[in-house]
């Protein structure tokens, strides 16, 4: 069998991995905690372009899809914890822990890289999840950890140390939770059939004008709770 390792849609998702990694080294040794954030969101680019570049130019292929899996976990399962932890060294202890008890606290939160890992490997066997996901996206919850993360950094925001923990297991049950959460792939531009895209689309717009620093944890907070409730009645019928 012949397998193609070079191709533009393996770059693009290499592109992806090669973000993720400049945004763990921005929060690990540098403490750029703004930086650390526009990587991922340049990141979540690149693993939005991959996909189209491979439909676009018709270079669909099995190793694609393991490597697209693969950058995620880095990008979308790895940083956001690193950049949790990182922001914790200097977030103060809400109850006064000793030293064992902080490291605890502050390890606590690569839960979001192991449930990552799980939720990327059910997503590859799972063919339920073309038209909408089984529980929060990665990027949805590395974009909520490191917007986070840089609001406690920049003084936006204070946290003590085991709220950041709480955030984070959160956010990592979020990941594996049975509930549907709605995708934001238009396959046309009816209204009818894209109404809750476009109501969504409108109320992340007036987020990111009246929230402005605060705009994407706000979105990502909006989108589980429209998906939840969404989940709710629909079970409910």
């Amino acid at each position: 069998m012949q397998i193609r390792l070079f191709t533009i849609p393996n770059f693009v998702t290499l592109g992806n991995l090669l973000c993720g990694c400049g945004a763990s080294v921005a929060a690990l040794v540098y403490g750029d905690f703004t930086a650390a954030l526009w990587l991922l969101v340049a990141a979540a680019v690149f693993d939005f372009a991959d996909g189209a570049t491979a439909r676009l130019l018709k270079q669909y292929s099995e190793l694609g899809v393991q490597l697209d899996s693969l950058a995620d976990m880095i990008s979308f399962g790895f940083t956001p914890a690193a950049i949790l932890f990182a922001v914790s060294a200097d977030a103060p202890s809400a109850f006064g822990l000793d030293a064992a008890w902080v490291a605890v606290f502050r390890f606590a939160v690569f839960v979001v890289a192991a449930f990552s890992a799980l939720r990327l490997a059910k997503f590859n066997i799972d063919d339920t999840q073309h038209e909408e996901f089984c529980g929060l996206p990665t990027p949805a919850c590395a974009m909520f950890c490191a917007s986070l993360g840089m609001l406690c950094a920049t003084g936006r925001l204070s946290l003590p140390r085991e709220a950041l923990t709480a955030a984070a297991v959160v956010m990592a049950a979020l990941l594996v939770s049975p509930i549907r959460m709605f995708s934001l792939k238009f396959r046309n531009l009816s209204l009818r059939e894209n109404a809750l895209r476009y109501i969504f689309v409108l109320l992340c717009v007036a987020a990111i004008f009246f929230a402005r620093a605060y705009a994407l944890v706000a979105i990502i907070v909006m989108y589980v709770a429209i998906s939840s409730v969404r989940w709710i009645a629909q079970r409910g019928r």
